[in-house]
């Protein structure tokens, strides 16, 4: 009985973290930090019940990792590629030069800290561990803060940090693996086997190229597949997705394994961000179901792994001196020499102004991803192998960095004059039509428009119909009521979604050179009653048909049929479509 004990525990977890969730939005304060706080009360209560302090690493690597892949698969799936595509450059030199550049900074601070202090002092190897665990941004705490405070940088400070802390939680992994193994051979841990300079170097080069090449193959094939076929299930393309954001995760991380060549494993992070960003980037189906599903799950579990970090923190360990002082000069050396040294380095060449240097730099915030490199490390080593404790000292850092950093950032972007009205990370058009029941539709006002001339609010439409923008020219206009409507105008109309998708179904119909509608017009195909050509794919575009719309080798038609079949009666001499592809 002891799975239903625990079934009961995560249900009451994640319902307390969803009712604090709510308390954190009003009172402005962090989440990460009251999910941390719960799990570290539950730990308290369950000693003083007098059970053992919890202390499984090895699970909660396993739980954390798989959390992990959602929320960083989301993070790329989240990314407006083209809004980000300007800084994609300094982004990602950022997310792989400047996190490798950081762990080496900070590394040698950790050599010279542990060297200062009376507790003894520390390897090389295991002063850059400590360097690559860290040296990666958290990207829900850098979202958060952007979008919660709606931090409207300039020169598009906002989708930098953005790309780039979506983006680096992969380079700090490698790194993470790389000392760890080294440690594992140092240190005789059972299976660690021996790895050269060169094998180290391979190791580095496959994890970026195989997870680049997994990432990417995995997600033209998930674009392919979603737009070419149907599912029979009701949210079948948000499941698919699920699916191959796990396998995309996997696989790479397996090759090793199953070649039997360790060197050959791809990084399956950095293989998740980079589908992500390719199936959120692309048109595909239910794609709004996909964002509040993965709201959803990403929320939870972040909930989770605070909770299970919290969980897993002893509060007397963390305020040790040997714990509490290393984890304080850290931070300090971190914030203040470690991350601004790296990102003046790197985008001085691109000439970026000093206010924007600092807030760039103060926005380099440790999270989760943080103690999830550290859980794997010492679930690896072993928890007393490391000669200081690996894991709180990590812990100190993100909480002083979420606590510290967090809060001050939206003052420090302020008093740096890096506020601006420009650049901005307010959401577009196309995200809430992703994301809620709201559709955005285009009409075109022509000369002989029944619009032409009037002011909107004389303008006969439905109650539900709202023109939120006119395109006129080059000018574009926020209406109002009494703004007019002009010949040539694109007006931009909000209106409800249809939902109640139960009674109909879709299908689509190639237009071969030898389909018998090609060079017919719509009028001409004779569709069977309860059947109607919806839109046409054309090339690049859609054309929506009217009766006199001609049909054209190469097009796709999407057509609507009344369900179940069987209540359909084809018009006299015509047989229905075949709901697959024809030639």
């Amino acid at each position: 009985m002891e799975y239903v004990y625990m079934l009961f525990l995560v249900g009451a977890v994640i319902a307390l973290c969803i009712f604090i969730n709510r308390i954190t939005d009003k009172l402005k304060v962090p989440s990460l930090l009251l999910f941390i706080a719960l799990g570290v009360v539950f730990g308290l209560v369950s000693r003083a019940a007098g059970m053992e302090n919890f202390t499984d690493y090895g699970l909660g690597n396993i739980v954390c990792s798989i959390c992990l892949v959602f929320v960083i698969f989301y993070g790329g799936f989240g990314t407006n590629f083209k809004e980000a595509r300007p800084v994609a450059g300094r982004a990602l030199l950022l997310s792989f030069a400047g996190t490798a550049l950081t762990a080496g900074l900070v590394g040698v601070g950790v050599w010279c800290i542990f060297q200062i202090l009376p507790f003894g002092g520390i390897g090389w190897v295991e002063s850059l561990l400590i360097g690559s665990v860290i040296c990666s941004t958290d990207a829900a705490s850098v979202f958060n803060i952007l979008r919660s405070r709606r931090l409207n940088l300039k020169y598009r400070t906002s989708s930098l940090l953005e790309m780039e802390s979506g983006s680096n939680d992969p380079m700090s992994y490698m790194l993470t693996a790389v000392f760890t193994a080294v440690l594992a051979i140092q240190y005789g841990v059972q299976g660690a086997g021996q790895m050269g300079a060169g094998q180290i170097v391979g190791m580095l080069f496959s994890q970026v190229g195989f997870g680049a090449l997994f990432g990417v193959g995995f997600g033209l094939l998930g674009i392919f597949i979603l737009k070419r076929f149907s599912f029979n299930m009701g949210q079948g393309g948000t499941i698919f997705v699920v699916a191959v954001a796990l396998v995309t995760y996997a696989l790479p991380t397996l090759l090793g394994e199953v070649t039997g060549v360790p060197v050959l494993a791809g990084n399956g992070y950095l293989a998740v961000y980079i589908c992500g960003i390719m199936l959120g980037n692309a048109r595909i189906a239910q794609k709004r179901d996909c964002v509040r599903f993965f709201d959803a799950l990403t929320s939870v579990a972040q909930m989770l792994i605070f909770f299970l970090l919290g969980l897993l923190a002893t509060p007397e360990y963390l305020i040790r001196p040997q714990v509490l002082l290393p984890a304080l000069l850290l931070f300090v050396f971190l914030t203040l020499i470690a991350r601004p040294v790296a990102v003046a380095a790197l985008l001085l060449p691109f000439r970026a102004k000093k206010n924007q240097l600092l807030v760039v730099s103060w926005a380099g915030l440790r999270g989760v991803a943080s103690i999830v490199f550290a859980i794997y490390a010492i679930s690896i080593l072993g928890e007393n192998t490391l000669p200081y404790d690996l894991f709180s000292i990590i812990f100190v850092v993100v909480i002083i960095s979420i606590a510290l950093q967090g809060s001050l950032l939206p003052l420090l972007s302020k008093k740096a004059d890096m506020l601006g009205d420009n650049d901005n990370v307010l959401r577009t058009f196309t995200d809430y039509q992703d994301e809620t029941d709201v559709r955005f539709v285009k009409v075109v006002v022509g000369e002989n428009h029944p619009w032409a001339g009037r002011q909107l609010k004389n303008c006969v439409m439905p109650r539900e119909f709202l023109v939120v923008l006119i395109l006129r020219g080059e000018e574009t206009v926020v209406p109002d009521g009494n703004t007019v409507v002009h010949a040539g105008d694109l007006l931009v109309t909000a209106a409800p979604e249809f939902e109640n998708r139960e009674s109909f179904g879709m299908f689509e119909e190639y237009i071969g050179k030898n389909h018998p509608w090609a060079g017919k017009t719509v009028r001409e195909l004779g569709l069977p009653s309860g059947t109607l050509v919806a839109m046409i794919k054309r090339g690049g575009g859609t054309v929506i048909p009217y009766g006199a719309t001609d049909v054209r080798p190469e097009d796709v038609l999407v057509c609507i049929k009344l369900s179940p079949p069987e209540k359909q009666e084809p018009a006299a001499g015509q047989e229905p479509p075949a709901d697959a592809a024809a030639e």
